[in-house]
Order: structure tokens, then C-alpha cells, then sequence
């Protein structure tokens, strides 16, 4: 393959620094989506990856029809083949679907936003928005968690049926922290602590210290398809006041993906500012079932 040089630019490296080696310049690019950013614009990936613009585009053209790359009306992010979900892997509808509301709970919140699938025993983390507290929480974009240790891999595991759980879960508790759930008896009580919850699953430091986290399945005619957390500082995250607003996005991303579940409607929650308390004290015992692991 003949590599054509770009003319150096004041914005890029000089011409002489650039990687002579296709495979090189496309590692670069695809570095550049590091996990402190779902999305990138060119100017983005240009200036993180240190090439030229019209190299960047060139590159980045390329791997979009490869599906390395997706480009989305948010800009470029990861696709399937870079987060190993496969070509035909189902999750750009998804993702597509989630995207707007995944936004308006980080703006809206300031709370890092994440949209994960679950794959087997673990979670695959398919979208990451935080700015620049996305760096505090130890996930990536394409990265795998244990689902028993985190708040979206229980709020699915929740809604399967529990031999399933038992088959994809046995003898993988793997402890990350002291407050980890190591055993099946324990997973079972906290998954029916979820579903009487109507689907609200809390964790603190149970996949990593110092980080507390709400989340809740994206439900599909057959069961779970995705979940969106909200995730944060452990001793500040307000996890029971926007827990109601993480329901509202799950919801709305099943209402898109399913529109036989009903009609669609936009959430009213998310367009309007978190009241300090946003649900009465009777709806947050029945949802909630009182205390939630003595956290909330």
C-alpha cells in the first residue's frame, strides 16, 4: 500500500514526524478514544492522535466502513469491532437510541453517565459521558466489569430467570473489593431486593473504592437488553434523588427500541432542574423497600 505524506499544517505535527506506516497512523486514531470521551469530533481526533486533519479524515472514513469507528450526529466513537461486540452485534440502534437522553442526564446531573450490555458474566461498557469526572470512575469505553459487582450488571442479571443467572454466574465471583458479592445466596437476595425495587439497583465500592453508582435495565420484550447508571464520588452521590431520572432514560430508550411497549413520550423529569427531593416519602419506601443496604 502507497502512503501519500500530507502537507504539514500549523495545527499538526510536522510532515517529518508523521508515522510512515498505515497500521501505525490508524493505532493512533483509534488511541485517541481512550476512555475520556465516548465521542470525538475530527478536530478532536486530530489534535489528540497528532496528525493531520485530512489524514485523520482519510483514516477515519476507512475504519467507519470497517465498523472500527461509527460516526454518529455526536461525532466519532468507537464501533462494534473496536469494543468486540462483532460486525453484527446489534448495539448501533441502541446506541443511536440511548445517546440524546445519556446527555441530558449528564448535563443535567453532572454525574458520569454510562450505557452497558451485558455479555455472559460480565458487563461491556458501550457508552461513557462525564467530562472530566469520567476520569474518577476506572471504566472505559469497550471495558468489562464483573456484573455481579456493579449496579447495571445486577439491575439485568434481576430480570433473568435464576437458573440462568446460576449457569453464568457460578464460580466467577471474582472480589473486588471488601463490599463485593461473593456468592450466589447472597446475588439471589440482592437480585429480589432489585426486582421489588421495580428494577433500581444501588451499589457502593463494590466494583471499585470510592465509587457509588444507581442503575436500571433497558428492557426488552425478552428481558434486558442494556442498563444506564449513574455513577459518582461515594461520600457525595445523591443516588436515591436521581435515581427516579435514570428509571425515566431507561425507559425512554425501551420505548424508542420497542414502540409496542407504548407510546413514546419524552421524560418530563429530564427537562426539567432535580428537585431536592423527588419523590414523596410513601413512593420512595414502597419503590425502594426502605433502606437500601443501609446506603440510602
Amino acid at each position: 500500500m502507497t502512503v501519500v505524506a500530507d502537507a504539514p499544517t500549523t495545527k499538526s505535527r510536522d510532515a517529518r514526524d508523521v508515522p510512515p506506516s498505515m497500521v501505525e497512523r490508524m493505532t493512533l486514531i483509534l488511541d485517541a478514544f481512550d476512555g475520556r470521551a465516548a465521542r470525538l469530533t475530527l478536530e478532536e481526533v486530530a489534535c489528540r492522535s497528532r496528525l493531520p486533519r485530512s489524514t485523520v479524515h482519510r483514516i477515519l472514513d476507512s475504519l467507519v466502513k470497517l465498523n472500527w469507528v461509527e460516526h454518529a450526529s455526536f461525532g466519532y466513537r468507537l464501533g462494534r469491532r473496536a469494543l468486540g461486540t462483532g460486525a453484527d452485534g446489534g448495539h448501533a440502534e441502541l446506541r443511536e437510541a440511548a445517546a440524546p437522553l445519556l446527555h441530558e442526564l449528564h448535563l443535567q446531573i453532572g454525574m458520569v453517565v454510562q450505557l452497558s450490555v451485558l455479555d455472559a458474566h460480565e458487563i461491556v461498557c458501550l457508552d461513557k459521558i462525564g467530562g472530566r469526572m469520567a476520569n474518577s470512575i476506572p471504566s472505559r469505553v469497550g471495558g468489562r466489569i464483573a456484573a455481579h459487582s456493579s449496579a447495571s450488571g445486577k439491575a439485568m442479571l434481576a430480570w433473568l430467570d435464576p437458573e440462568r443467572v446460576d449457569a453464568v454466574c457460578a464460580g466467577r465471583f471474582v472480589r473486588s473489593t471488601p463490599n463485593t458479592i461473593t456468592s450466589l445466596p447472597t446475588l439471589h437476595l440482592e437480585l429480589n431486593r432489585i426486582r421489588q425495587r421495580r428494577g433500581l439497583s444501588f451499589e457502593r465500592e463494590e466494583s471499585a473504592r470510592g465509587v457509588a453508582c444507581v442503575g436500571v435495565a433497558v428492557r426488552g420484550p425478552e428481558g434486558p437488553v442494556a442498563a444506564v447508571s449513574l455513577s459518582g464520588d461515594v461520600r457525595t452521590a445523591p443516588l436515591e434523588r436521581v435515581a427516579p431520572l435514570v428509571v425515566d432514560a431507561a425507559r425512554e430508550i425501551s420505548r424508542t427500541l420497542f414502540p409496542e411497549l407504548g407510546a413514546p413520550r419524552r421524560a418530563a423529569r429530564l427537562r426539567a432542574p432535580v428537585p431536592a427531593d423527588t419523590w414523596s416519602p410513601e413512593a420512595r419506601t414502597r419503590v425502594l423497600g426502605g433502606r437500601v443496604g443501609g446506603w440510602i
